[in-house]
């Protein structure tokens, strides 16, 4: 369920500004393609979930995993300039919009894995957007070696993609395929087997999709369809891109 709240950290203090709800679910679907968000085809995801519209993205996040199962974005070239030009700073927080969400203290002494940003703050614009990813529900346990090398070098690799095209659809997002799940915290939040950012080009009609593995040691990307991440994940990242186009694999810059 949508709430008609935007809840902002701002030098540590929370303020609460209420908008229609209309205009939230507005927001929120302008980080679609063709005002799609991305949609669910594995009915058991849809358990204890709620969408949660940001500045810079919207995220649908779980009870069940306590974390998010997506966050999409709309880069375009203009903001990405902006936030090149924007310190990089900010405070993880529990979101205070999701009860059944993730606290601090699931995060704590959790080596090897770091708190890892779904919708990452390099890609927004200014101070208040950069701050908003830092809520727990656009974070999940991510490998240190992970987040800080391979990981973060494609997030750049796709915002360099974004300037050349002009503006990309991005979405970003776990998958848990390991059985037993590992958990970690009080809370039991899931920790990722992969984790995975597909990417549409609405300029050039195609699509491409990474997926790394969440491990410690040697961490691997790979690059696949978006017919597959569906496949595998049980989330369709973009509903209004034709079938065709996600089935082929548009090979993205190699990170």
């Amino acid at each position: 369920m949508v709430r008609p709240m935007r809840v902002v950290l701002a030098f540590f203090v929370w303020c609460s500004v209420a908008v229609p709800a209309w205009a939230v679910e507005e927001q929120c679907q302008a980080f679609g393609v063709n005002a799609q968000l991305p949609a669910l085809t594995n009915r058991q995801l849809e358990q204890g979930t709620t969408l949660l519209c940001n500045l810079g993205y919207a995220a649908l996040v779980s009870t069940v995993s306590h974390g998010p199962l997506w966050a999409a974005e709309h880069l375009r070239a203009n903001d990405l300039a902006a936030a090149a030009d924007l310190p990089r700073k900010g405070h993880f927080y529990a979101d205070p919009r999701w009860p059944g969400g993730a606290a601090l203290s699931d995060y704590r002494r959790t080596k090897p894995y770091d708190r890892g940003h779904m919708a990452p703050s390099g890609d927004q614009p200014t101070l208040q957007a950069q701050q908003e990813t830092y809520a727990l529900s656009n974070i999940v346990p991510q490998a240190s070696v992970l987040n800080k090398g391979i990981w973060a070098r494609m997030e750049h690799k796709v915002r360099l993609l974004a300037e050349r095209e002009g503006e990309l659809y991005v979405v970003t997002g776990p998958a848990f395929h390991l059985r037993p799940i590992a958990m970690q915290g009080h809370d039991h939040v899931y920790v990722p087997s992969s984790v995975w950012k597909a990417v549409y080009s609405p300029t050039r009609g195609r699509a491409g999709v990474y997926v790394c593995k969440n491990r410690p040691v040697h961490p691997h990307c790979d690059q696949v369809s978006v017919q597959t991440l569906i496949r595998n994940t049980g989330v369709d990242p973009f509903p209004a891109v034709p079938a065709q186009v996600k089935a082929q694999v548009w090979h993205l810059p190699s990170p």
